[in-house]
């Protein structure tokens, strides 16, 4: 079990580096890694934004447009390819500030420039399900970040989790469930093989 002070401590060392850093949180759908993140955001205060994959969901009409509605979340359903370019530009740090969108779940789609990333962050938090997926273009994810964790909380408890947030959104809990085993659970074992590729795995809810 790693400590949640020791992932903190870890996110300071980073932030504390003397250049630009970005600290990845990977993991299956429900493992938590908007919440560790943004509690990392509270502890490291100005030293810290957060710019999560989630962003880069398709809009629902191009989803539409493809025949993907029916999976969203699946990793075609997202622009990776401007995910990868947003993180090489944050990356490569320079004077100008840095937008990036946000996803806001209570409408299903994320909004343009929603995140600024101004020049002087030192860290930058990212988290997603694909962050270490080993297929172009989500592949070039890992070599833009300078650390990596894998989120891998028990697996009954992540599902609950699941469950409960697409009730929270709106679906009944027939229909909560019949996604998260259909699509969400479906993702999960796609992202599981990843932790191979973390620097560090966190089991349980740090």
């Amino acid at each position: 079990m790693v400590a949640y002070a020791e992932l903190v401590k870890r996110a300071w060392a980073l932030a504390r580096s003397g250049q630009r850093r970005i600290l990845g949180i990977a993991g299956a759908p429900g493992a938590g890694k908007g919440t560790v993140a943004e509690r990392l955001l509270r502890e490291l205060g100005d030293a810290a934004v957060l710019v999560p994959m989630d962003g880069f969901h398709l809009a629902n009409a191009q989803l539409r447009r493809l025949g993907r509605a029916d999976r969203k979340g699946a990793p075609d359903t997202f622009d990776a390819a401007g995910y990868v370019a947003l993180l090489r530009r944050i990356r490569a740090g320079g004077p100008e500030t840095v937008y990036a969108p946000e996803f806001h779940r209570e409408v299903e789609e994320s909004y343009a420039a929603a995140i600024a990333v101004e020049p002087g962050v030192p860290l930058v938090i990212t988290e997603g399900n694909y962050l270490l997926l080993d297929e172009p273009p989500w592949s070039q994810v890992r070599e833009l970040l300078d650390e990596a964790w894998f989120l891998a909380p028990d697996d009954d408890v992540r599902v609950q989790r699941l469950i409960a947030r697409h009730v929270r959104y709106g679906r009944s809990p027939e229909e909560a469930a019949e996604w998260v085993y259909r699509s969400d659970e479906r993702n999960a074992a796609l992202v599981a093989p990843t932790r191979a590729r973390a620097d560090l795995v966190v089991l349980g809810d740090p």
